[in-house]
């Protein structure tokens, strides 16, 4: 008996996951850009028509997981905690960043791509962080790998050069939103360095080293 697979639509006549090659061919088959990509379980499926295709698919998907399993983290991380982190093809470039649950490695978030720089993909990536534990109710510190997007979250600040154009209003919009985010909310959420050098890539990290 063959084995069951999930097919995710993420651009198609009618993204979505179908259960059949048949049914995403129907979607994707003659369709110009269409993005599309098997699993082998329906959660994973759920996962990745949750995110974006190009962490699953082309040139710049992982190519091999580089963070270890919460099983071999040194005992000193915190397993019940969020980590951030962000990806930038250039600088500036195509940019997103996500989070995960460290005691499972389950992407709990994803955004982008959009143009813009890894440092401003850090600080959305933590400021996201912060208003989602807040959301959700959850007592768990943030791990971020990434000093500069610490410290414009304590300044209330994004501090980035890039400059503001037509072709960022979407991102520059963003980033007005998380300062005011920081400005007008209260939070005790403990925000912890992952040390790489130490620990090994942080867990949401994209694995494209």
């Amino acid at each position: 008996m063959a084995k069951e697979k999930y097919y995710v639509v993420w651009e198609g006549v009618v993204p979505g996951i179908y259960r059949t090659w048949t049914d995403c061919q129907l979607q994707t088959k003659g369709y110009q850009g269409a993005k599309y990509k098997s699993f082998e379980s329906l959660a994973e499926a759920e996962r990745a028509f949750a995110s974006s295709a190009y962490q699953y698919i082309g040139k710049n998907a992982p190519k091999a997981k580089t963070s270890r399993p919460p099983s071999e983290l040194p005992a000193i991380v915190i397993q019940n905690s969020l980590a951030v982190d962000a990806a930038c093809s250039g600088n500036p470039g195509q940019m997103e960043y996500r989070g995960v649950y460290v005691g499972n490695n389950q992407q709990l978030f994803h955004f982008g791509p959009v143009l813009g720089t890894n440092n401003i993909g850090e600080f959305l990536a933590l400021v996201h962080g912060l208003a989602f534990l807040k959301q959700k109710g959850w007592d768990m510190p943030i791990y971020s790998d990434s000093k500069i997007a610490m410290k414009w979250v304590k300044d209330k600040k994004c501090k980035t050069k890039l400059e503001h154009t037509t072709q960022t209003n979407e991102l520059f919009d963003m980033i007005a939103r998380a300062e005011k985010w920081l400005r007008t909310n209260k939070y005790s959420t403990q925000i912890i360095k992952w040390e790489t050098k130490e620990w090994g890539e942080i867990p949401a990290d994209f694995g494209r080293k």
